[in-house]
């Protein structure tokens, strides 16, 4: 069974900002991190990605007046919105709370009380779950990209 075009979009658009993630990661920091293929955060967003090669996807197949890509514009300014605000704002909030437990345990430890329980020993909070407006951007340029170029690739479009 094949995919349908917008769905083999979106698809794409997901992978391929997801691994452009890793050379951009290495180019500027040196440092080769495979893992950045599942992560969250980071150049370019791979959900504005997603959500753009869907979008524009259908507008290619139903026109830019349809009723469905109407619903994906939409669909796709909140996504982007949540993006910079909520998910970013997500991570300070991460940072912070770990910046705290790293200082209690550090006070804890300096106290040195033995009456004192064990220091806090949890894993840290996902610090990089936004994007900034820039990375969002690039999502939007590589997810029309990857929409029209899969377009003209795909048979069944």
């Amino acid at each position: 069974m094949f995919l349908s075009y917008p769905i083999l979009a979106a698809l794409l658009g997901m992978l391929i900002a997801q691994f452009v993630k890793i050379p951009i990661h290495y180019i500027t920091s040196g440092e080769l991190k495979w893992n950045l293929m599942f992560s969250t955060g980071g150049m370019p967003s791979s959900h504005t990605a997603t959500i753009i090669s869907l979008t524009t996807a259908i507008g290619l197949t139903t026109g830019l007046y349809s009723n469905e890509f109407a619903i994906c514009v939409v669909v796709s300014l909140i996504v982007m919105h949540d993006a910079t605000g909520v998910r970013r704002h997500a991570g300070y909030h991460a940072e912070v709370l770990n910046k705290l437990l790293a200082d209690f345990n550090l006070l804890i430890e300096t106290l040195k009380d033995p009456n004192l329980k064990k220091t806090e020993s949890r894993e840290k909070l996902k610090e990089l779950l936004g994007h900034q407006p820039a990375e969002v951007f690039f999502g939007a340029i590589t997810g029309i990209f990857v929409g029209v170029l899969t377009y003209q690739v795909y048979p069944f479009s």
